[in-house]
């Protein structure tokens, strides 16, 4: 009986062996095979794992922080050296319910989406269905469709996708964010509310640039609104499952998804999001005239979309986030070549491409601020990378990022010894163990 046992063991370690050793070949280009049936990392793994004593000072930096600013909840997320040796919710995903948050709990992520749409934008050139210099709009443009012809100034037709991209295309938010001026945009458009993205890039383009396109930077939500439009014109698909089926399932994604505006739309694991106490209401983007919550019902969510729609645990984002690092510790979605691009500014210092900022060989980050939610992404060149997305907005706004980059400071320096394990990996390493407790009973062959 031993011996039937240990043949078994010895052949399952064998194959095991055999399949690791011919599984990971590297690609300049990637092209990385997943199974998707494999389920999402973080509905594998709990806030038990990320306990212990080692963090215990970490866990009260956290803890006091979120008390301090009046934060209902937020999810961390740490990579070391290509390894997630943490990820936990803190506080409470639905405050009213008394629920905690766990890892798999859904955030919005705000403006990091703008990482995701400029990844999706650089996947579709190495695919060789656009290229950056293209024109976006005109009869030469990749949008030449004829619900784009209403174009008033002519420097229009210039813009090109890495105008786009870099956030020097010629909008600014001078009088206002055209994203979250719904209701004065379907008046000006003389249309009924909701409106929709492509009415708010009608009116935008139907008025004047504020610059010649790449003569100068300018921040500008609309931009990424109008890169979702151009993803979808080149790859001829949906711009959420062109995102999903090229971009995060190869990089073994499968719980983001785009965000819905109203609280009873959320997916069942998303969590509920809150306002800082002195929070005004506005009227409704839908036209309903009630006063709402920006949170719940005062962002057109939708619309905004490639913008700052996406939602996303923490352990999923940062393994999106190692999939477009250009390190060889885990198998990116992109060329180096187009890594290296995306994180170098141009020679007029416009933007990096989806960054929000980037630093020597390998710090890059990206923020995201919306009513309700805070993002703040950050690769380190050391190998201790991070995310942190809370579900509350506070009186500081987009400043907030800043003390959340603060706090991840402090925290990360209260850890002197991270876990071992790779929580990536935890479920395979589980399900292997069952495997092997189950393996059928051979034949002696003595």
């Amino acid at each position: 009986m031993i011996v039937r046992r240990l043949v078994s063991i010895f052949i399952f370690l064998a194959l095991v062996f055999l399949g690791q050793t011919f599984s990971f070949s590297k690609q300049e280009s990637p092209a990385v095979p997943f199974d998707t049936s494999i389920e999402a990392v973080s509905h594998r793994i709990y806030n038990n794992l990320s306990e212990g004593p080692q963090v215990k000072r970490a866990d009260y930096i956290m803890n006091r922080f979120l008390k301090k600013w009046e934060v209902s909840g937020a999810t961390v997320a740490v990579v070391k050296d290509g390894k997630l040796v943490f990820a936990k919710g803190y506080g409470y995903s639905d405050v009213e319910n008394e629920e905690k948050v766990q890892p798999s709990h859904l955030f919005r992520i705000a403006s990091v989406s703008k990482l995701i749409t400029a990844t999706a934008i650089m996947k579709l050139q190495e695919e060789g269905k656009l290229h950056l210099d293209d024109y976006v709009f005109g009869e030469h443009g990749i949008l030449n469709d004829s619900v784009y012809s209403n174009i008033r100034d002519k420097r229009t037709k210039r813009m090109t996708v890495e105008h786009l991209l870099r956030h020097s295309a010629g909008f600014t938010s001078r009088y206002g964010d055209p994203m979250f001026l719904p209701l004065a945009i379907a008046k000006k458009m003389k249309v009924k509310p909701p409106i929709d993205a492509q009415t708010t890039i009608q009116f935008a383009i139907s008025r004047r640039l504020h610059f010649t396109p790449g003569t100068r930077g300018g921040y500008s939500n609309l931009g990424y609104v109008i890169l979702e439009k151009v993803i979808e014109k080149a790859a001829k698909e949906d711009y959420e499952s062109y995102v999903q089926t090229h971009v995060l399932k190869p990089a073994g994604i499968f719980d983001m998804h785009m965000g819905k505006s109203l609280r009873k739309d959320q997916f069942s694991n998303e969590v509920n999001y809150y306002e800082q106490s002195n929070a005004i209401k506005i009227s409704a983007f839908n036209g309903s005239g009630k006063s709402v919550y920006r949170s719940n019902g005062g962002n057109n969510i939708e619309a905004l979309g490639g913008a700052g729609g996406w939602i996303a645990s923490g352990a999923e984002l940062i393994k999106f986030m190692m999939a477009i690092d250009g390190d060889d510790s885990l198998p990116d979605v992109l060329s180096k070549k187009s890594i290296k691009y995306m994180t170098t500014p141009n020679k007029n210092g416009h933007s990096p491409i989806g960054w929000k900022g980037t630093r020597g060989k390998g710090t890059w980050w990206r923020t995201g601020t919306l009513a309700g939610s805070s993002a703040l992404m950050k690769h380190q060149e050391n190998g201790l990378s991070y995310v942190i997305v809370t579900n509350s907005s506070t009186w500081r706004g987009s400043d907030f990022t800043q003390d959340l980059s603060v706090l991840m400071s402090r925290f990360l320096r209260s850890v002197k010894e991270w876990p071992a394990e790779d929580l990536f990996n935890h479920f395979e390493a589980r399900r292997e163990v069952i495997a092997l407790e189950n393996l059928p009973i051979l034949e002696d062959w003595s």
